[in-house]
């Protein structure tokens, strides 16, 4: 019974996560109405989810993508053209320079046919997209049929249906939710050789095997410890998730993450977050939970059947938490960056990893004769995750002052901090520093020397950044190029005399942006559009932002190739809007949204076009357009397969040449 109420459970969770995506999508439904002698009229039904809009049939020449129907029949002749039987919402949209309409609600459309022959099979094919404040979903396709005639007319009703992949695509984003995994991972491992979790894995396998109902039971038993581990550290921040997102819909969740990995507040928060548990590693003090918290968890641990295995569980979190902490915190604010899924996704990876050994030890306890023992190595391996950490945290402090231009965090001193942290690391591990709970280091082992000649060998190669090396491997990471003082042999910049074919020196926003690699271009659409107008070339646009650690990858590995730098350059007006600056424009370029909300930082506004336009909230993310918007190639994303990306290129300047 409690196996069917497990399951059941399971199942119930899978299906309200299944409605949750599909209520966020068009219902469309066809049927025969009115019919006249032989002929007989079509009609669709569009249903449209609450705080959404769908635009109406346009055509929307470099504008949205309206909504297309296209009926085709076999047995029946179609007559006219399709034709709404609502009138639409107009009004003037200042991103697409043009006014548009578009439909709330439910919507009707209806198109005439004539039956040829007794029976006949009508297909609709049908294209939209549907927007909220937030920004617009990708178009979506769908196919209806009807018969006519004999037997009696049926209707079919469909929505667009969520693909499998929509979790795992959707939080990918910009093609980094793996790394995330793979960090969890890897963090949820490290959190076991930790002082407060490893002597708990012999201890509490060997309570499973020594209980009641011999071996086979106490793994059973084991197996469900494990599960309530995951559970424990997972269904909390899904909850939270999922209630922002059933009561304030997609806007309020993304809104959320996108003030969490943009906004000065929760940046510093995080910054002095890590400092403050890397202090703990080091020794300066110890966070724990409530003793009284802990005591009457652990009391109730020792209950007979599922509650008691429960409380066990929660016992080890709560005891743990000061070595867990830091650790799952690193984890979560990571993975804010990304969409919906990434945080319940990357908890789930750590839990999963952190939760295994207890579960994979009580199957084959012969392997606890392998592990070490505790000791002083268990407090080296806290003091190092602590020297990760303080590097880790720059990284929050670092986007906080790229987004807002406060200048205090530059490239050379971030690289300087990281050299001081990693070399401290490296007398660490060589027992030249020791803190208050460290063992004397008598003689160095061979796990610790060969860690520290890793890190040795990362300082030596951070060191030549101080003079202007790229760093590609970790551009992701670091603050950009252009925000260093000093690059050793590159020329002083002499002010050309400006003519028709070079860019313009005085351009929107280029008093605090910056392109790479010396490349010049705009930060402002419009006037992107007039110049490449101007100098007959196509437009490279590229949507990317100050926090985007796949974009400085991108720039540093992909755009620094000779090919790729060259067509850069020579063949397209580029324009970088950044979907993170926190800068506030005038009002006379502030926007207000479909929803009538009004946008007034240049990030906000940039980001809206992305999402309204292409339907992407991830960034980096590329589109090749003329001076008209109309895109030449298929747009692409995170990708550091360089000749791909210089073919992209090619291709928009061919198709570009074509027109």
């Amino acid at each position: 019974m409690k196996r069917f109420l497990f399951r059941f459970s399971l199942l119930v969770a899978a299906v309200m996560m299944v409605s949750s995506l599909a209520a966020q999508e068009v219902r469309w439904a066809i049927k025969g109405g009115e019919q006249r002698a032989d002929s007989c009229r079509v009609e669709l039904t569009a249903r449209i989810p609450n705080g959404f809009h769908m635009y109406d049939m346009g055509p929307y020449k470099g504008g949205p993508t309206a909504t297309s129907i296209v009926l085709t029949a076999e047995g029946a002749e179609v007559l006219g053209a399709v034709e709404p039987l609502a009138e639409a919402h107009r009004e003037f949209s200042v991103p697409f320079n043009m006014e548009i309409g578009y439909y709330e609600g439910t919507v009707k459309f209806a198109q005439w046919v004539r039956l040829t022959e007794p029976s006949a099979t009508v297909k609709a094919a049908i294209e939209w997209m549907i927007c909220d404040a937030r920004g617009c979903q990708p178009p979506s396709d769908l196919e209806l049929t009807l018969s006519l005639g004999e037997p009696k007319a049926t209707t079919s009703v469909a929505a667009a249906e969520p693909t499998a992949a929509t979790p795992m695509d959707a939080a990918a984003g910009d093609g980094s939710l793996w790394t995330l995994l793979l960090e969890a991972i890897v963090w949820g491992f490290a959190a076991l050789l930790t002082p407060c979790v490893f002597p708990m894995v012999p201890m509490t396998v060997s309570y499973f095997l020594k209980g009641e109902g011999g071996v086979a039971r106490g793994r059973m038993r084991a197996a469900l410890y494990g599960i309530f581990i995951v559970a424990l550290y997972t269904l909390p921040i899904a909850a939270i998730i999922l209630i922002t997102r059933f009561l304030g819909g997609d806007t309020v969740t993304a809104d959320i993450f996108n003030w969490l990995a943009t906004h000065w507040v929760p940046n510093l928060i995080f910054f002095l977050v890590f400092m403050l548990f890397a202090a703990s590693f080091f020794g300066a003090f110890e966070i724990t939970m409530p003793s009284w918290l802990v005591n009457k968890s652990d009391a109730k641990a020792d209950t007979k059947g599922l509650g008691g295995i429960f409380f066990l569980a929660l016992t080890l979190v709560l005891v743990s938490f000061s070595c867990t902490g830091p650790i799952v915190g690193s984890v979560l604010i990571k993975s804010t960056a990304g969409e919906f899924w990434s945080p319940i996704l990357t908890m789930l990876a750590f839990s999963v990893a952190f939760a295994l050994p207890f579960t994979l030890f009580a199957f084959f306890p012969s392997l606890l004769k392998n592990l070490p023992k505790s000791g002083g190595w268990l407090n080296s391996v806290k003091v190092v995750i602590a020297f990760i950490e303080v590097a880790l945290g720059l990284k929050f402090l670092s986007v906080a002052d790229q987004v807002y231009h406060w200048g205090i965090l530059d490239r050379e001193v971030y690289l300087a901090i990281w050299i001081v942290v990693f070399s401290l690391l490296g007398l660490y591990l060589l027992g030249k520093i020791r803190f208050a709970h460290d063992d004397e280091v008598k003689h160095v082992s061979v796990t610790r020397l060969a860690l520290a000649i890793v890190t040795f060998s990362f300082v030596v190669y951070l060191i030549p950044g101080m003079w202007g090396a790229p760093l590609s491997r970790l551009s992701g990471y670091l603050p950009p190029l252009t925000t260093q003082d000093f690059v050793l042999g590159e020329e002083a910049v002499v002010a050309p005399q400006q003519s028709e074919k070079q860019v313009p020196l005085k351009r929107k926003y280029s008093d605090f942006l910056h392109l790479p690699h010396g490349l010049e271009g705009f930060f402002d659409l419009e006037e992107a559009r007039a110049y490449a107008k101007q100098v007959d070339k196509p437009l490279f646009i590229d949507f990317t932002g100050h926090g985007c650690v796949n974009c400085r990858e991108m720039e540093m590995v992909v755009w620094a190739d000779p090919e790729v730098l060259q067509l850069l350059k020579q063949e397209y007006v580029l324009c970088a809007l950044y979907s993170d600056d926190k800068k506030t424009l005038p009002e006379a370029e502030w926007v207000t949204t479909d929803a009538g909300k009004v946008l007034k930082q240049l990030g906000k506004i940039n980001s809206y076009y992305a999402l309204k336009t292409f339907g992407v909230n991830a960034q980096p993310y590329y589109v090749l357009q003329n001076a008209e918007g109309e895109t030449l190639v298929t747009p692409r994303s995170y990708d550091l397969d360089i000749e791909a990306f210089a073919d992209f290129l090619r291709r928009g300047v061919a198709a570009y040449k074509a027109k």
